[in-house]
């Protein structure tokens, strides 16, 4: 799909600010790009592999930072990852109704936009145990949806590890940004079997999320707070499932 010029430009530059934002937070971005193909009317058969490719560049990126400022804890992410990758590359393998997947991306927009909102206190608790058996289960049911619908599971599965209390907040970026990359990784190895195809602007995009995440996951393993920015991300995602819904 070729975009008008004028287009193309609005559409590049809100991809690099959602990949700035997903990037500070040690997310792939997947349900960011998701929402703004279909706010710019990307065909369906694009949006899925295209959301995991660029998923695994930025959650790479993401993870690289956080891991070298020492915030990956690998018995928090173990637990997850058993069951996820399998369950995401047959989740990649599933071909999805058009009407179908739109309402189910639409629902997982939604899902996000709680995510990135402050809705919840912070908890200050002692951190708990995180159960083998719960966090297989956990990874399972994540991992299976993130192949489907072409996200890496980050966003839902940060929130979980602080609802929970089982990591830091940078802790949890590290490991969600490490769980996305070997999502997305199985996800689009299930496409790739099946076969897949990419939009014409693949490498003007994926250009702009290596430059935008990297500027984002290296200030938000440091200092940055991307608090306030989240409400313009949120308002995007939120566009982009009440179109998602009405269509």
């Amino acid at each position: 799909m070729l975009l008008f010029e004028n287009s193309q430009i609005i559409f590049i530059i809100l991809l690099a600010i959602i990949a700035f934002l997903y990037g500070s937070v040690g997310h792939g971005g997947a349900t960011g790009y998701l929402a703004l193909m279909a706010i710019f009317n990307f065909s369906p058969i694009f949006m899925k592999p295209t959301a995991l490719l660029l998923n695994i560049i930025v959650a790479s990126i993401a993870f690289i930072q956080f891991w070298r400022a020492g915030f990956f804890n690998k018995k928090l992410f173990y637990p997850f990852a058993i069951a996820s990758i399998p369950a995401s590359f047959f989740g990649g393998l599933i071909e999805v109704d058009t009407l179908f997947y739109k309402k189910i991306l639409a629902v997982f927009l939604i899902l996000a936009i709680v995510k990135m909102l402050p809705l919840t206190k912070k908890k200050t608790a002692q951190l708990k145990k995180l159960p083998l058996g719960l966090g297989i289960i956990i990874g399972l049911s994540i991992g299976f949806f993130s192949g489907l619908i072409g996200i890496g599971g980050g966003i839902i599965l940060s929130p979980i590890i602080l609802i929970f209390n089982w990591g830091k907040v940078k802790e949890a970026a590290a490991v969600s940004a490490l769980f996305i990359w070997v999502n997305s990784l199985a996800g689009i190895s299930g496409q790739f079997i099946k076969g897949f195809e990419l939009t014409s602007n693949i490498f003007i995009m994926i250009a702009t999320v290596i430059i935008a995440s990297f500027l984002g996951s290296y200030l938000g393993s440091k200092k940055i707070n991307s608090k306030n920015l989240n409400y313009f991300l949120s308002l995007v995602l939120f566009i982009a499932s009440i179109k998602l819904f009405l269509i």
